[in-house]
């Protein structure tokens, strides 16, 4: 997946062996070893030949060999750390780095004092500006479609990360038509599910069809979906605590299980501050259709998280990040 980002950015992609070691087989771990050593070397030797200036990690076991060859070097590292509780990788990188950048207030705790900067999460510049009427417009939105009594027809947002979410598409699978009577739905479903939500939507009566707008994968136009919609229904990755808050997007957040405990303090971290509710794997299949049927037609309760949410914005983030590495590169 990253690769073809990267590819699609226009940018060059160079792949280092790497492998993770926490909460593995023995056996797994001995060779996962193997393959950070081999990743270590193939850091060093890349570093010779690029001779960076700096080196901005973000963490994950693909940022240790890198990290600890740019420390070989000589290299001065700026680590990031886009959710609200550091994991292993970034603690380790952290004791390497000259400067440790957070997302949030809260995470300066993990670290030591005089090397943190709080920054925000950084969003796409093409973010900015964007209005929600175009959005709409971008997206095939109609406002007012003749299906609900009132003027306006909220839009829901359903997303599960840059694969999809299977636990969330088979959840709104079980309510769509139920949702569809209540809101727009612009459902970006993954690569994997798609094959079986375009049929789904395909089968679906011409009225709510209209309604449903449903996508394998959206690049450009992910921010026309994040303005156009009223709520979001989501995972809790890191790009929640920067994407969320920029378009003032309230959200059901639904933590991915299998992430340790990250997804779940992000999550708890927008609840706590009344931007956003919890549901848990588990309960999405009694718990989801009442609790977007009770904030979709509360728009006095959707209208007080959507302020709490934009109020933990910011949008000087990436600018932020930037100065703070083009500092380490320039000493």
């Amino acid at each position: 997946m990253e690769e073809r980002l990267v590819a699609r950015a226009g940018l060059r992609f160079v792949a280092v062996p790497a492998g993770g070691v926490h909460g593995l087989a023995p056996w797994r771990v001995m060779w996962n070893l193997v393959k950070l050593t081999q990743g270590w070397g193939a850091a060093c030797r890349l570093g010779r030949r690029e001779r960076p200036a700096a080196l901005f990690a973000t963490g994950g076991y693909a940022s240790i060999p890198v990290a600890l060859a740019a420390r070989a070097l000589g290299v001065p590292i700026l680590v990031y750390l886009p959710d609200i509780e550091p994991g292993l990788a970034v603690r380790a990188i952290a004791r390497l780095a000259a400067r440790v950048a957070v997302t949030v207030e809260d995470s300066r705790s993990y670290f030591p004092a005089r090397k943190v900067v709080v920054t925000g999460y950084p969003v796409r510049a093409e973010f900015d500006g964007l209005d929600r009427t175009r959005a709409m417009d971008s997206l095939g939105l109609v406002p007012d479609d003749g299906l609900a009594v009132s003027a306006k027809v909220p839009v829901l947002l359903v997303m599960g990360g840059s694969r999809g979410a299977r636990s969330i598409n088979q959840a709104l699978d079980g309510v769509l038509e139920q949702v569809l009577e209540l809101a727009h739905v612009v459902h970006v479903s993954g690569e994997l599910d798609w094959p079986w939500v375009a049929e789904r939507r395909a089968a679906l009566p011409a009225a709510l069809k209209a309604r449903y707008h449903a996508f394998p994968y959206l690049h450009e136009e992910m921010g026309c979906a994040l303005a156009a919609a009223d709520l979001a229904l989501c995972r809790a990755g890191a790009s929640t605590l920067g994407e969320l808050p920029f378009f003032g997007l309230p959200a059901v957040l639904v933590p991915y299980p299998h992430a340790w405990r990250y997804q779940r303090v992000n999550a708890d971290w927008l609840v706590g501050r009344g931007a956003a509710v919890r549901l848990d794997d588990e309960q999405l299949p009694g718990e989801l259709l009442p609790t977007l049927r009770r904030l979709l037609k509360d728009r006095g309760r959707l209208s007080d998280m959507r302020e709490r949410m934009r109020a933990l914005a910011r949008p000087d983030a990436a600018t932020r990040l930037a100065a703070e590495l083009c500092a380490l590169a320039e000493r």
